[in-house]
């Protein structure tokens, strides 16, 4: 009997211990998975939310209060012309291959990102650098072509991070950064998984030992997994008509924030009759934004007019432009001549924000004579069809890349604006020596986007987190897309 005791007492010691230590691992769930790891060539957002700071580092961090910190670079210093940006590169840096970090590292991955055969979103901004200096190791000096004062966020994007050269051409499926983080295992169509790297520079600083991204864009299935305890956070969830039900529930914690995501209806606007700025501006017409964002996102939603969202610099309102109003609408498309019923196509990727909004859409479009034929697709052929191919009328979908103004400056983009009035606005953007002239530029730019009513501009789409109560240090605003796993930890 006294051995029975002793062991039950050491049985149940032994329990309170495993319960009492801490966790190390997390499964994080996100909706959309990545068609490759490499955020350098891939457009798709969920590529970030995957490796951006974990596998992958850039010479600069943004947090998600917008703040722009070290990274691989511990420090710089900018020219009174805002032209030439010395970067000092930190000390003992290493790849997950063992190659060192180097000043020719980062004039690789820059001239990379510039190439004439490169994928990468932010081309034009590697394109406007005209030398890289990497004579020494530790220093890096690349000069522009024109005055950059926001340089410095944009190398803190996911298109930014240093890759190293030997391991570049197959980081898609195989990536090798600098990081935390190395990939142990993807298992196409479930999850990506995680696992801490030993030779990380601050290595034991790290508590998160494995991370798993599990896919999951049912958002029924997500509330399940939550609710079951297969997930520990979803940071972009899905499932917004069950927040109530968490925000009651101790054991998980909501945290809702901002997003740079500019949720759009795109144009194809050199399809007929979209080249038509009156049918654009009809479609403009025709959508009720607020009746938008409650019905697709449960009211988590800031109306739009342009392509930016309230908390960039130099925002301009201007929803006002396009208030809504069925017979302007009716009004603008007898006058271009188009003959109604007027039949279109409607592209709706995955993501709840499209698939719902685009029933509501479809529907605000027929009140005025506009016949939507919806077709759901997946995100890969979303990017086929529609971003590579531009075979589509309208689409609806959410740009998340912070201040990405600049891609309207290309017509061959995936929306075909072509306009060099435009392109001229932009070109005073980038030149801009100091934050009034950036400011007084992108107002000019966000007037003639709405002028030129390029897309419907509907809304600032906005994130809810949640996750386990006990999970600290998830972010709250989501100025990029990223899941910052050596930030997080277990109470």
């Amino acid at each position: 009997m006294k051995f029975l005791r002793a062991f039950l007492a050491a049985t149940a010691l032994l329990a309170t211990a495993a319960y009492a230590a801490p966790k190390d691992s997390v499964t994080i769930g996100i909706a959309l998975e990545p068609p490759g790891l490499d955020p350098t060539t891939g457009a798709a957002a969920s590529i970030g939310d995957i490796v951006h700071y974990n596998v992958f580092e850039g010479l600069t961090k943004i947090g998600d209060d917008f703040s722009v910190t070290p990274l691989l670079a511990e420090s710089w210093t900018v020219s009174p012309d805002a032209k030439t940006l010395t970067f000092k590169l930190r000390k003992g840096v290493h790849f997950q291959n063992g190659e060192p970090l180097t000043s020719q590292d980062v004039k690789f991955s820059f001239e990379r990102a510039a190439a004439a055969d490169s994928t990468n979103k932010e081309k034009a901004f590697f394109q406007s650098i005209a030398a890289t200096d990497a004579t020494d190791p530790d220093v890096v000096i690349p000069t522009f072509k024109a005055p950059s004062f926001d340089a410095l966020f944009h190398l803190g994007l996911n298109t930014a991070v240093i890759v190293e050269p030997k391991s570049a051409a197959t980081n898609g499926a195989n990536p090798v950064g600098g990081g935390p983080y190395k990939l142990a295992e993807w298992s196409r169509g479930s999850a990506v998984t995680l696992k801490k790297w030993d030779g990380y520079r601050d290595a034991g600083k790290v508590a998160i030992a494995t991370a798993t991204f599990r896919f999951i864009n049912d958002s029924s299935a997500q509330v399940a997994g939550l609710l079951a305890g297969d997930i520990d956070a979803i940071p972009r969830f899905d499932g917004l008509a069950s927040l109530d039900q968490f925000k009651s529930d101790e054991r998980f914690q909501v945290i809702v924030g901002g997003t740079e995501g500019k949720t759009i209806l795109a144009i194809n606007n050199k399809r007929k009759p979209f080249d038509d700025l009156r049918v654009r501006q009809a479609l403009a017409f025709a959508v009720d934004r607020k009746a938008l964002i409650e019905g697709a996102v449960n009211g988590l939603g800031a109306p739009i007019g342009s392509h930016l969202v309230p908390s960039d610099p130099g925002y301009v309102d201007l929803t006002g432009e396009y208030a809504h109003d069925p017979e302007k609408a009716k009004a603008l498309l007898k006058a271009a001549g188009v003959t109604t019923p007027l039949n279109v196509g409607l592209i709706l990727p995955p993501p709840s924000y499209a698939r719902r909004g685009g029933e509501i859409v479809a529907a605000e479009l027929a009140e005025v004579g506009i016949q939507a034929k919806i077709e759901n697709v997946e995100w890969a052929q979303w990017l086929s069809g529609v971003y590579k191919d531009k075979n589509y009328d309208l689409t609806i979908i959410s740009h998340v890349e912070p201040l990405d103004i600049g891609i309207y400056a290309n017509p061959d983009y995936y929306f075909q604006y072509d306009s060099q009035k435009f392109r001229d606005i932009y070109a005073k953007l980038t030149a801009a020596p100091d934050l009034a002239a950036f400011k007084a530029a992108i107002g000019d730019a966000q007037r003639q986007l709405a002028d030129d009513s390029v897309n419907v501009f509907l809304f600032q789409l906005q994130q809810a987190s949640l996750a386990d109560a006990r999970l600290t240090d998830l972010w709250r605003n989501a100025p990029i897309f990223a899941t910052d796993l050596a930030a997080l930890s277990w109470r």
